[in-house]
């Protein structure tokens, strides 16, 4: 301090005087100022007595903190103190007195590392969160991750892109994999077949639809355009052999029996893979049913084109989440159910009826076999002398989860059954479509 006020204490005066202010404080104490964080310290003759303080007046206490901040500057420009630094006697900035009183606490300072960073055999603290560490689910269709079957140019990424634009689309080998890959959270959707206009339903996943425990929380119907495949260079009265997934198959039987009578038929994984595993293999004999992108994907030459017997061919694919979305009534909702009954299918006309009494439309019956029971006994007496297939019921109803209607049907229909479940409640695929056709 640079002044002192009148009522200062003769000896406290000349103790100031008769001290010499070492460089390196001096240096320091001027630190502040130029930075722009002076301080003013007013002094007061009365007496206020701090517990535990330095001295005896709130001055002395001013004082002591000012020691305090300057110790702290100066530390950053040297090295630590030594063990007889601490003490006070091997470093001029180490002030053992405020103002010529004994301090009652201790001023030595931890040491601060230079720069202000950790010894590298400190612990390290955990790095913290930042908003893309949280990674939340993406909006609806923005960069979503779908997960469809098979490889690039199948229908199935057909389906996703128009499920979901803009997606991140991840191919799966097999149907069980698009499902597990929602469920472990490398998807957030899947996008999956599960009836065509002509080849009929996919039943594999309806039994997976049962066996897991993802929600449908959307339904696309994409018009398919089959093509038939080739090296380029290949005729078609020379093939030996067309290769594609069986619902490719079913639904051009009849134009290929025309085209290519003398071709043996052949069921891969999926119509995309079928154009892949000829472009990879060379095979001169073989073609594919596959779509236009497939070819271009793969460097195919399209020998036939629309070769699916109906021009209407349509493929009706259902989306996943691990999550169920809120049922509405603002726009047509479908709902997905599975039922069974231990008494055998007597019970069905009974549900049916519960929907036929509100007038709720069925847009789809599927039964496929009970596979925790798949045999029923009609009488335990004569054992395997009668027996009858136990099925489960998958059935689609045009109504929301949210209407009176809807919730009264399924309470109804649990009364006569002993499992009921709902897949999903999910609005209705309303986009109007025309004949297949190559664009």
């Amino acid at each position: 301090m640079q002044s002192l006020s009148p009522q200062t204490p003769a000896s406290l005066r000349s103790v100031i005087r008769a001290a010499p202010r070492p460089p390196q404080l001096a240096q320091v104490a001027a630190a502040p100022a130029a930075r722009g964080h002076g301080a003013r310290c007013a002094y007061r003759s009365d007496s206020v007595h701090y517990p535990n303080g330095v001295g005896s007046c709130k001055a002395d206490w001013q004082s002591s903190c000012a020691i305090l901040a300057s110790k702290i500057i100066s530390q950053d420009k040297q090295p630590p103190p030594s063990t007889a630094d601490e003490a006070g006697g091997g470093r001029p900035d180490i002030v053992a007195s405020v103002n010529g009183h004994k301090a009652a606490v201790d001023l030595t300072l931890v040491p601060i590392e230079a720069n202000n960073k950790l010894s590298p055999t400190a612990p390290q603290p955990p790095k913290p969160l930042t908003i893309t560490d949280l990674s939340p689910a993406p909006m609806h269709g923005s960069q979503l991750r779908v997960a469809y079957q098979g490889v690039p140019g199948a229908y199935s990424e057909a389906a996703a892109g128009k499920a979901y634009p803009n997606c991140e689309a991840i191919p799966c080998d097999q149907f069980e994999v698009a499902f597990q890959a929602v469920e472990l959270w490398i998807a957030d959707r899947a996008v999956l077949p599960v009836e065509n206009s002509l080849g009929g339903s996919i039943h594999r996943n309806y039994d997976l639809l049962l066996r897991h425990r993802l929600h449908i929380v959307g339904e696309v119907q994409l018009p398919v355009h089959h093509c038939l495949l080739a090296l380029p260079g290949t005729r078609v009265e020379y093939l030996s052999r067309v290769i594609s997934h069986p619902q490719a198959l079913a639904q051009c039987e009849h134009t290929l029996t025309k085209l290519a009578p003398q071709a043996a038929r052949e069921a891969v994984d999926d119509t995309a893979g079928a154009a892949e595993y000829i472009a990879a293999n060379n095979l001169r004999d073989t073609a594919a049913i596959a779509s236009v992108r497939a070819a271009e994907l793969y460097g195919l030459q399209i020998l036939a084109d629309g070769i699916q017997d109906d021009s209407s061919n349509v493929t009706r694919f259902v989306m996943l989440a691990r999550e169920p979305i809120i049922p509405r009534t603002d726009r047509p909702f479908k709902t997905s159910i599975v039922f069974a009954h231990d008494e055998g299918t007597s019970v069905l006309f009974k549900v049916l009826s519960a929907f036929a009494f509100r007038n709720i439309s069925l847009t789809k019956i599927e039964s496929r076999p009970h596979r925790n029971r798949p045999i029923r006994l009609v009488d335990d007496a004569n054992v395997g002398t009668a027996k009858h297939f136990e099925y489960m019921f998958y059935v689609d109803f045009e109504a929301s989860l949210a209407e009176v209607r809807a919730q009264n049907a399924l309470a109804e229909v649990q009364e006569f059954t002993s499992f009921l479940r709902v897949l999903g409640s999910y609005p209705m695929d309303m986009t109007p479509w025309c004949p297949s056709r190559g664009d």
